[in-house]
């Protein structure tokens, strides 16, 4: 059974517990705010932990905004060397709303990688909206998580669990693609925080 931590229990935080519980993972639920994680767990089915407890998983879902990782990855350190971290982020800019903060020939989960080099990145849920994930559609097509990173029997494991919970998923290649997702996602944001389209919309894929 795979065993998934998910940090973050925000929107998509809880949107990926409901979908890994369903999926038969065994999830550990983790927030600063015990009360609204303890809520959240109820309401997915996962195990509620409070921010600093250990992780469980041997898969660590980082479901938060890019600017709160870094202090995530000091205070868990060495607990994540050997686990596969799942990046969601998309590092906007959000001063500007108009750049992404990484290099342009890097992403968000190059910068997790180099910073834990003992673990697996993969980029996953990125380019998702919570609502899409909750309802597994996307204007009338099902719901699809792209997934990169280098090691490919984690990914397989990663997509079996989101495919199990009811969403698809698809191997869309090595990390370095993660770049692209990233422009992906921050694409999706302006479109939504500009109100050209709704939060439950985003990029579909047709087989």
């Amino acid at each position: 059974m795979t065993s998934i931590s998910i940090i973050g229990v925000g929107n998509m935080g809880s949107a990926i517990a409901s979908i890994a519980v369903k999926g038969g993972a065994e999830v550990q639920l983790i927030a600063r705010d015990a009360e609204k994680g303890a809520a959240a767990a109820v309401s997915s089915g996962a195990t509620a932990a409070t921010y600093g407890d250990a992780l469980t998983g041997d898969v660590v879902v980082l479901a938060l905004p890019y600017p709160a990782i870094a202090e995530v990855l000091a205070t868990y350190g060495s607990q994540l060397s050997g686990k596969t971290i799942v990046d969601i982020s998309n590092p906007v800019d959000f001063f500007t709303f108009d750049s992404l903060v990484t290099p342009a020939d890097g992403s968000a989960a190059h910068v997790i990688s180099r910073a834990v080099p003992g673990a697996t990145v993969l980029k996953a849920f990125n380019t998702t909206f919570a609502a899409t994930l909750g309802s597994g559609q996307v204007g009338g097509l099902p719901t699809t998580v792209l997934i990169v990173g280098d090691d490919t029997a984690a990914k397989a494991e990663l997509a079996a669990v989101i495919q199990a919970g009811g969403v698809g998923a698809i191997d869309a290649g090595s990390l370095k693609r993660a770049r692209e997702l990233e422009a992906m996602g921050f694409l999706q944001l302006t479109l939504a925080a500009t109100e050209k389209v709704g939060w439950a919309s985003g990029f579909a894929v047709v087989k």
